[in-house]
This record gives structure tokens, sequence and C-alpha cells, in this order.
């Protein structure tokens, strides 16, 4: 029970690797809440984890709409007191052509890919400096370092990212608040799965490309989680955890 009398408060939890971070948290004895903008799939794993005997909330939220975030995170607040840790999980993806982007499409993407890793600290800081004790793992990728054509602005958004949680970890150390980063690779949630199996030959050749010769499981990335939000990492803060197979260290 390594998140016993810990409220962990979860972004984008309803799916893929959020949706397993709220499973790993809840199981190791915290009070879970967390926000997505998809209702159906957010109630369905708060009511399942609940009749299992769980302690979790889901509230809708889009991250990127600070009032919404705010009424939820009270709300959370209200339901399982003070939050003392927070997972920055929720974003999108992007595609786009840097001449045919819009300023108002750029501004969306970077509203749900960034800005709410500092939302939710505007939030939760206030009560973690008061209690001298809290943790942030913000979840970024491997295209915050190491990153592939055609994913722009992914890979600025990604490294803006370490670099608020760097800003961010010296900042509240002095609070004695951690801060830190974990970067998936591949890792096989439903979107990704949906990718793969739109061309013939995808997954073999991604495969081809792993170091451990497979794609990560979201709970493999929930682990790493939880161990950074539980008093077991409380000399760990700054830093970027790689979770990817080994991907980073390959060369090209």
């Amino acid at each position: 029970m390594k998140l016993a009398n810990k409220h962990i408060f979860v972004t984008g939890g309803a799916k893929g690797i959020g949706e397993a971070i709220v499973r790993d948290a809840a199981n190791e004895g915290g009070s879970v809440s967390f926000v997505d903008i998809d209702v159906l799939a957010g109630e369905k794993l708060m009511n399942e984890l609940v009749e299992s005997g769980k302690k979790v909330v889901f509230f809708k939220a889009d991250v990127a709409n600070f009032e919404e975030l705010k009424s939820a995170f009270t709300q959370a607040v209200s339901k399982f007191s003070d939050v003392t840790g927070v997972v920055n999980n929720a974003g999108v993806n992007s595609h786009a052509d840097p001449v045919s982007m819009t300023d108002k499409e750029w501004d969306d993407f970077f509203a749900i890919d960034m800005k709410p890793v500092w939302l939710t600290a505007k939030l939760a800081l206030p009560a973690m400096r008061k209690a001298k004790h809290g943790s942030i793992v913000n979840i970024c990728s491997i295209h915050g370092r190491l990153t592939y054509p055609g994913f722009f602005p992914y890979g600025a958004a990604k490294s803006a990212v370490l670099g608020l949680t760097r800003n961010l970890a010296l900042d509240e150390g002095k609070h004695e608040i951690r801060v830190n980063a974990v970067s998936p690779g591949y890792i096989l949630t439903d979107l990704t799965k949906t990718w793969l199996s739109g061309e013939i030959g995808r997954l073999e050749r991604a495969n081809s490309i792993q170091p451990l010769g497979r794609m990560g499981e979201p709970h493999e990335v929930a682990k790493v989680v939880t161990f950074l939000l539980s008093d077991k990492s409380t000399y760990v803060s700054g830093s970027d955890w790689a979770v990817d197979g080994g991907l980073g260290a390959r060369s090209a």
C-alpha cells in the first residue's frame, strides 16, 4: 500500500495510460480523483473500482478550461481532503504542418498538452506548500528528447513540459515538494493499437526497433508513476524517467 493516506489527482484518467495510473494508484491504497472529457469511460472506470472497494471519484473536466478544472479539483478536495499527488496525463497528439497550422490550432493544442501542467500546479501547490509535502508527476514522452518527422508541434510541447518540470522541481524543492516527468515510448494503448493496424507491416516494423523486442503496456508506465508519487522516492526530483524499453538509447 505505497499510497495509503494519499490523495492522488489525475488528469486524462479515463483511458489508456491514465486509466492504468488510476487503477494502480487505487490498488496501492490511494484515494484517487480523476478528470476526463470522456464521461462514459470515466464513470465506467469509477463505478468498477468503487464496487471493488477502492476510493475513487470521477469528474468531467476539460483541462484546457481552468474554471472546469478548478471546479473538479475543488470537488475532489471536498471528497478526499487536500491533494498530495498530481499526475498530469491529459494530452492529444499533433501532426500539423508548420505553414498551414493556424494560430488557433496552435493555441488549442498547447492549451491541452502543456498549459494544464501549470494549471494543476497552481491548484495543488498552496496546500502542498503548507503541508511541506507533495509529488507532481508529468506524463511527457520520448518525443520530449527524441522526435520523429510529422510530429509538429508535439515534440515542442513535450520539450516544454520537461522544462516546466525542471523549473517547478527547483522552485518547490524548498517546500519539500517533488516534481518529476515520466516519458513513455511505444505503449500499447487503444490509440496505438489503432495506429498499428492502419498499415500492413507497421506492427512488425515497430517491434523490430524495440530493444526489448516488444512495446510497453500501460500498467508498466503506471508502476513508475506510483513509485514517484510514493514515499519510496523521497529523494527523486527534477528528473525525467524514460519508460521506453531502451528505445531512447538506440542510435538511428
